[in-house]
């Protein structure tokens, strides 16, 4: 158990959001300010928001939001740079200034109610608390099947995770810490999180309607966080080619004996087209497949060498004072 209030912070990733922004900020100061009158946290906890690029005016809003509730800080990063780094990108920057921090989604729709539950978890001495979602039923079908299904993909390919879990979570001071020595520029860090090996504890939730404005996760996104996920935690797609070449070979061996056969035991051999043109073609989009896998994870290794940084911040916003929710 923890004998002084925690000083909280929260961080959440911006990219395009002029619609929700002012409802949302307002929402979350008027929340911290409910926590600190409820002696929960500490008055010096603030609102992180990281600008990852918008190209509205997000970052005119997120500077009107600072000058009207005190508690909001900053970061403007100089290029969209995905959703993962930006939070790394705040996460990083709150390190130095808070107990603990709990990363969400400007849109609210995860449930500010359970900020209590997170807290009094982190005073348990759990180190992540992560925020797990009851059902999907305010997600479309298809975000709801596609999530299901890449659940089940992680565990066939061996990658730790937290079932329904997003980026709903609370870190302590120690993770974030730790967080800052992590160097990987692939960042997936629902994974990160998954396997860190400390104490955890979890939260379950239903997720709420979206405050306003459409979602910038796009299908393209999604995707390629999903593969993110699989490539930086898991080898099995490398693997499993070696096996589908394996069993390959073995099919082209005994084509090639049931051939040679037919040559030398048969006289109605008549050469057709779909012998020769399918094999190549099977054989020639398993090797293309293969190549692509193999590529994408050298394209990885050669960003990780090249060290070059996730984010540039351009500007940054400080708090002032206590939060105040006019």
């Amino acid at each position: 158990m923890r004998n002084h209030k925690p000083i909280l912070s929260l961080v959440s990733p911006c990219y395009n959001e002029q619609e929700v922004l002012l409802q949302s900020v307002h929402i979350l100061a008027a929340r911290l300010t409910q926590l600190i009158d409820k002696q929960i946290i500490h008055n010096d906890s603030f609102i992180c928001l990281v600008d990852d690029g918008s190209n509205d005016d997000t970052w005119q809003l997120i500077e009107n939001c600072s000058q009207k509730y005190h508690c909001v800080s900053a970061l403007k990063l100089m290029h969209n740079v995905g959703h993962q780094n930006a939070l790394m990108a705040g996460l990083n920057f709150v390190a130095d200034k808070c107990d603990c921090s709990i990363s969400l989604d400007i849109d609210l729709q995860d449930d500010l109610s359970t900020f209590e539950t997170m807290l009094e978890l982190y005073e348990q001495g759990n180190h992540l608390v992560f925020g797990v979602k009851k059902n999907r039923q305010k997600d479309s079908i298809l975000k709801r099947m596609s999530a299901r299904l890449y659940y089940r993909l992680l565990q066939l390919m061996q990658i730790k995770s937290v079932y329904n879990h997003a980026d709903f979570r609370l870190y302590s001071k120690k993770i974030l810490q730790l967080l800052q020595d992590i160097p990987e520029r692939n960042l997936y860090l629902r994974g990160l999180c998954a396997n860190l090996n400390c104490k955890v504890g979890y939260v379950e939730y239903d997720i709420k309607e979206r405050q306003a404005g459409t979602s910038k996760y796009t299908l393209g996104k999604m995707l390629s966080l999903a593969w993110d996920g699989i490539s930086s935690f898991s080898i099995v797609p490398l693997r499993a080619f070696t096996f589908i070449g394996f069993f390959v070979f073995l099919i082209s061996v005994g084509l090639s004996i049931y051939v040679l056969a037919s040559v030398l035991f048969s006289d109605s051999v008549v050469p057709g087209w779909a012998s020769t043109v399918l094999p190549i073609y099977f054989l020639g989009g398993i090797q293309l497949l293969g190549l692509g896998i193999l590529g994408e994870y050298i394209a990885k290794v050669y960003l990780e060498v090249k060290k070059r940084p996730r984010y540039i911040i351009e500007e940054k916003i400080t708090t002032q004072k206590a939060p105040v929710a006019k």
